[in-house]
């Protein structure tokens, strides 16, 4: 796995954990953790897609 879809899987892990927390003590400041989340995840599916595609052009060429 690459290391930028690493990275981002572990902020989207944090900005999770984040919006539970602040969902949990009753602040409506977990909507910016979910957004977060959301694009944190998005980053790692894009970097987790583009490390195999170019895994398999290396493997083809």
């Amino acid at each position: 796995m690459p290391r930028l879809a690493v990275y981002s899987l572990a902020v989207c892990l944090l900005a999770v954990a984040a919006a539970v927390v602040s969902f949990v003590q009753g602040m409506w400041l977990g909507i910016v953790w979910v957004l977060l989340a959301g694009l944190a995840s998005n980053m790692t599916w894009y970097y987790f897609r583009r490390g195999k595609v170019e895994r398999a052009q290396r493997a083809a060429g």
